[in-house]
């Protein structure tokens, strides 16, 4: 029985989860061409993305093949210590050590199209993925790409590009942030003997030990007068994951684990803002769920499993270790919606909930919505803490004629600034709204280090007009566009009728144009939940 030790996992009895569970998990098969082996183990790669190649193999846990032919060719190599290299090499790669009935169509393209004994050799690789014995094919090769297209195999047949365009599009890194706020930072980089870090190495034996082998990932710091005041670090898990330290046991699917998140910085909305790290992350890679492992014992551990309740978390179970016993909170994250408390299931709204597009002046828009900048701010404008741009949950002042906004409505942000600077840019979910504010000190308490106003712009704003005080929306800032559409192409998709319907206040739209809206936008259909 083979085991694997790390930090995050403890012991993962790989062999023995295999035994009994071959239904669940077939793995994947690459058949790596003649050509693409030669070149591999040859002493010097001319093509540097073959070593990319390689590490997105062993990474995704693929089974490296080569077939029957490949193999003989090899062994036919005449310099003896070149040919002696080679097969020693080829001890890493599963050989296919049979070869499958050739199939009608190979037969055919054999038949007709084959000039050459490399032809039919080629021929017979096809035929491997063809039958079904491998999952995929890279080749370089275009005869066997044209013959891939003859066989209609083509989606199963790529070159070394092509492969990795699909991996790495499909296997997203963890997400850059425009407004560094947080910064990434590999860990080789971090100061390992800033105080900040005391508390881990109190609880975690080997803590030390743990942070050095991880030099090599990266976490999200944030940092206060040249010292840590907040870390977080995000591990995404595949369905292979060994979780048998946790009772009870976890069930195969992919997650995002945080591996650690700290604040020490108290007032700013630090906590937040790492929270939506980790659900824009989550979104981001996909997974089914998130999870985390903490000791409740100092008062910061407290605030953050009270944070984490908040948006969904709930106690799970317990994970064992040598430094104990450790309580386990997961956040399911397969999309579902509950209206009445948006929190517990952001970022995800409703398909069927009421959609309102409303105005935000451009002189605020970024302060509130840091991730949703524009190509022409600079991010230097917007770094300083502020509880405001922090925070998930946020205020949105207005006087709009609309007022009758509940929770779970979905708010569409516009920012102003003209016919082709005007764009929107954000969505967000309405958490609840405040429409009967008794005088100003509850106005003010109920704005303050939410909404981008100052004290004495609130005051403004509430004496504005007695006939018509202003009303209150909390809402959850919940994701920003990757194209963000302006007012001239909001006109020619009639979402907005003309420069004079611009939105003044809470504008409610059709489902029809909201789709419209998600497409147009690129924004991730995942989000918005039928």
């Amino acid at each position: 029985m083979r085991k694997s030790c790390s930090w995050d996992g403890g012991y993962s009895e790989i062999d023995s989860f295999f035994e009994g569970n071959e239904g669940w998990f077939m793995g994947i098969k690459i058949l790596l061409d003649t050509n693409i082996v030669i070149h591999r183990e040859m002493k010097y790669p001319i093509n540097e993305e073959i070593g990319k190649l390689y590490w997105w193999i062993d990474k995704l846990h693929y089974e490296k093949c080569i077939s029957r032919i490949s193999y003989q060719e090899i062994s036919k190599m005449q310099d003896e210590r070149n040919r002696e290299g080679f097969l020693i090499k080829l001890e890493s790669y599963t050989i296919l050590k049979t070869t499958p009935p050739i199939t009608d169509k190979n037969k055919d393209i054999r038949d007709n199209l084959d000039k050459t004994e490399n032809d039919r050799a080629d021929t017979t690789i096809l035929n491997e993925l063809f039958s079904g014995r491998v999952d995929f094919l890279i080749t370089e090769d275009k005869g066997i790409h044209q013959k891939a297209e003859r066989l209609n195999i083509r989606d199963r047949v790529y070159t070394i590009g092509q492969f990795l365009d699909k991996v790495t599009s499909e296997n997203p890194d963890l997400l850059e942030y425009k407004v560094q706020i947080l910064k990434k930072e590999y860990f080789g980089n971090i100061d390992l003997d800033d105080p900040f870090f005391d508390s881990f190495k109190e609880d975690y034996k080997g803590y030390e030990k743990w942070f050095n082998k991880k030099a090599n990932d990266v976490a999200y710091v944030a940092r206060s007068d040249g010292k840590i005041a907040a870390f977080l670090y995000l591990k995404k898990e595949d369905e292979l994951e060994s979780y048998s330290e946790i009772t009870p046991i976890f069930k195969h699917k992919k997650r995002l684990k945080i591996g650690a998140f700290k604040v020490q910085l108290s007032g700013f909305r630090l906590g937040e803002r790492l929270l939506k790290v980790v659900f824009d992350n989550a979104l981001n890679f996909n997974v089914q769920e998130i999870y985390v492992t903490i000791f409740p014992k100092r008062d910061d551990q407290l605030r953050l499993i009270k944070l984490l309740i908040d948006y969904g978390f709930y106690y799970y179970g317990i994970k064992k270790s040598s430094s104990g016993d450790e309580k386990v909170y997961v956040r399911d994250f397969s999309g579902k919606v509950s209206t009445s408390t948006p929190k517990s299931t952001y970022p995800f709204m409703s398909k069927g909930a009421r959609k309102f597009i409303v105005p935000i002046r451009e002189e605020y828009h970024t302060s509130l919505f840091p991730d949703s900048i524009l190509r022409t701010e600079s991010p230097d404008d917007f770094e300083e803490h502020e509880p405001f741009r922090n925070a998930i949950s946020k205020v949105y002042i207005s006087r709009s004629v609309e007022r009758n906004l509940k929770s779970g409505d979905i708010i569409i942000f516009y920012r102003t600034g003209g016919y082709y600077k005007s764009v929107i840019t954000t969505l967000g979910i309405v958490e609840n709204v405040h429409t009967n504010i008794q005088d100003f000190d509850h106005f003010l308490n109920l704005c303050r280090k939410r909404s981008v106003f100052s004290d004495l712009e609130l005051r403004m704003q509430w004496d504005n007009s007695s006939a018509n005080r202003p009303f209150i929306v909390n809402f959850l800032y919940a994701y920003s566009f990757p194209r963000r559409l302006n007012l001239e192409t909001l006109i020619k998709l009639g979402i907005i009728k003309d420069v004079y319907s611009a939105p003044r206040g809470f504008t409610q739209i059709s489902n029809d144009l909201f789709e419209i809206i998600i497409k147009e936008t690129g924004t991730n259909e995942n989000i918005i939940v039928n």
